[in-house]
């Protein structure tokens, strides 16, 4: 026995079939709207960069300090450019974007704002680490005697 259905009757399932299957998709997309992104760049502990510096060789070393507090003491071989200076620009300075770049400040806070921007610019070998108020060795002062 075959059910005839009206047009109105047709409209009205289809209706609730394609809405019954949009609510069923949107049940399976996944809401990352409260989940804590991970950041673009890694982060090691200023004891580990110090072994990681005497054995390495092809990274640059940047201090992201004011240039006032990069003169007050540096870790050697350090480049001072200060995080409020890291912008689009920041590519003439740097201009090898796969580079190892380890980025360290005062006490890790714009060293992490820093390694962010750095990444988010384009820079993929980003290593965050930390403050310099750490650092286990010698610091170099410019301007005093």
């Amino acid at each position: 026995m075959y059910v005839l259905q009206t047009k109105n009757e047709i409209m009205k399932n289809l209706l609730i079939a394609v809405l019954c299957i949009c609510m069923f998709c949107s049940g399976c997309v996944a809401d990352n709207s409260n989940a804590k992104e991970e950041p673009l760049y890694s982060s090691i502990t200023m004891e580990d960069a110090a072994v990681l510096l005497e054995s390495e060789n092809d990274y640059l070393l940047l201090d992201v300090r004011t240039e006032q507090e990069y003169f007050s003491g540096h870790i050697p071989g350090a480049v001072c450019i200060p995080n409020e200076d890291i912008d689009e620009n920041v590519a003439e300075a740097l201009p090898d974007q796969e580079q190892v770049i380890f980025v360290y400040c005062r006490s890790g806070n714009r060293s992490k704002q820093a390694a962010e921007k750095l990444a988010n610019l384009g820079y993929t070998n980003i290593v965050e680490i930390g403050g310099v108020k750490d650092w286990p060795g010698e610091l170099i002062v410019i301007g005093e005697e």
